[in-house]
């Protein structure tokens, strides 16, 4: 994920309903998706991968398999009603990514772009917590349109921060796995890793992360969908990342 994992922002449904026909409790996957988006993003990598084989390692032929597969894609989730900006901008990084490749000449090269990607995410979200701005909050907050509200909830500032440390180690964790395998040239081990750390990693950080925040906000709390303003502007630190 650029800062955040990649997102798909469905109509949540009523406020204090079951999303379901059983009492479970909302989570951040049902508020954000992202699952469904980033199984989409796997596509053109192993494409590339598949066309760079089947072509004797040859980059024409696993970028014109990418570029394809990600037109594919982005057409796809065109015609089932996805924001044209998200998928332009998915299309245009595996462009980027095909020209960068060509450009080296190096078929690792094509991960190039995911891996500074990673680090920047890495940086961005570590900044936010810092500066008390928790990037899940952000994104959470603009889903359910809340603006800034969030913010003036000290009980909902900390829970975010705490959750957004989640996915803060998600792309530390992409970083320390794909660096080594990009100085080393592994094309195919950099789209297994791909495939390893996109949509199953999203899929466990929604879990985790909304489990960290449930849990960081105090009994009785209304939720996220209902911001409580602090009458003393009580300023909150940013809590230290969850102990594994």
């Amino acid at each position: 994920m650029s800062g955040r994992p990649e997102q798909e922002s469905p109509t949540p449904p009523p406020a204090d309903q079951p999303a379901s026909a059983s009492d479970r409790p909302e989570s951040l996957a049902d508020l954000l998706g992202g699952r469904r988006g980033a199984v989409d993003a796997t596509l053109p990598p192993v494409a590339f991968a598949a066309g760079w084989l089947l072509g004797g390692e040859s980059l024409w032929a696993g970028v014109a398999a990418a570029v394809v597969t990600g037109t594919a894609v982005a057409g796809w989730r065109l015609r089932r009603g996805d924001r044209p900006r998200s998928v332009l901008v998915g299309l245009l990084a595996v462009c980027v990514a095909a020209l960068v490749a060509l450009r080296t000449g190096r078929a690792e090269d094509f991960f190039l772009l995911q891996l500074l990607s990673n680090a920047a995410s890495a940086l961005a979200w570590a900044v936010s917590i810092v500066l008390r701005w928790p990037l899940l909050g952000v994104v959470v907050g603009t889903a359910l349109r809340q603006r800034g509200r969030w913010r003036r909830d000290p009980a909902l500032l900390r829970a975010y921060a705490r959750g957004s440390w989640v996915w803060t180690g998600t792309y530390v964790l992409r970083v320390a796995v794909f660096v080594p395998l990009y100085l080393s040239g592994q094309v195919v081990a950099l789209v297994v890793a791909r495939v390893a750390l996109t949509w199953p990693l999203v899929a466990a950080a929604l879990a985790v992360s909304w489990m960290v925040v449930r849990r960081s906000l105090p009994a009785g709390h209304p939720g996220l969908r209902h911001p409580m303003a602090s009458d003393s502007g009580e300023q909150v630190t940013p809590p230290l990342p969850p102990r594994s």
